[in-house]
């Protein structure tokens, strides 16, 4: 029997500043935040010169979510 793709919903927040850079206490309060929401980060982009991160992470697609994108987005 075949298995059904997952289908996922993704989010990026970039965390940071150019004079404060990245504080470890605010970086984890936003992932435990995120994790109690359901999102598992994937990936994460330093972005160069700025002191910053972009931080990438998934969660599967509900079909809440679905109903609630049913609308036009930018991207259609």
């Amino acid at each position: 029997m075949a298995e059904e793709l997952k289908q996922w919903e993704y989010r990026v927040q970039t965390v940071g500043g150019f004079w404060s850079g990245v504080k470890a206490n605010e970086l984890e309060e936003l992932l435990n935040a995120w994790g109690e929401e359901g999102w598992e980060v994937v990936a994460t982009h330093i972005l160069e010169n700025m002191n910053k991160i972009n931080v990438i992470a998934k969660r599967p697609l509900t079909r809440e979510v679905i109903r609630r994108r049913s609308t036009p987005s930018r991207f259609d």
